[in-house]
């Protein structure tokens, strides 16, 4: 992974849309919450829609990655798989009930509900990834933390 992506502490690399609607900004906006709240780093999806080799490869090396779409239109999405980037987490904000529209003064309870939403992706991916089923295979044991 390229220095700089993300710290020691912080391996959780977000990428948004940041589209021209008030969901786009609202993917944008979390994303900044986010990363100043030290739950993950925003990281440059133009970067890596551009193919600069340095975003492609962090975005390819780092232990998790998560989208943030406005809309299902998918751009963030679209951009990970022609890159190759694999993707396993992704929020779509329209699906969180937050209707597209022009409106950019953004609501805070909105952008709380899109940290909310990434926050428990991100929750059920880490707990699928050290289920029994799967503890060989994330390094982890299966135990239940009596080890």
């Amino acid at each position: 992974m390229s220095k700089n992506c993300c710290g020691s502490n912080n391996q959780i690399m977000i990428l948004a849309c940041s589209g021209g609607s008030n969901v786009g900004q609202l993917s944008n906006q979390a994303a900044v919450e986010l990363t100043q709240e030290e739950f993950g780093k925003m990281f440059c999806l133009a970067g890596v829609g551009g193919h600069l080799s340095g975003f492609v490869q962090s975005a390819k090396d780092v232990p998790t990655l998560i989208a943030i779409d406005g809309c299902p239109v998918g751009c963030a999405k679209a951009i990970l798989e022609h890159a190759e980037v694999p993707l396993k987490n992704h929020v779509v904000i329209t699906d969180l009930g937050i209707e597209k529209n022009k409106d950019f003064n953004l609501k805070e309870s909105e952008i709380n509900a899109v940290k909310k939403a990434v926050k428990q992706l991100y929750a059920n991916d880490a707990a699928s990834r050290m289920s029994p089923s799967n503890a060989n295979m994330a390094g982890g044991c299966s135990c239940g933390g009596n080890c």
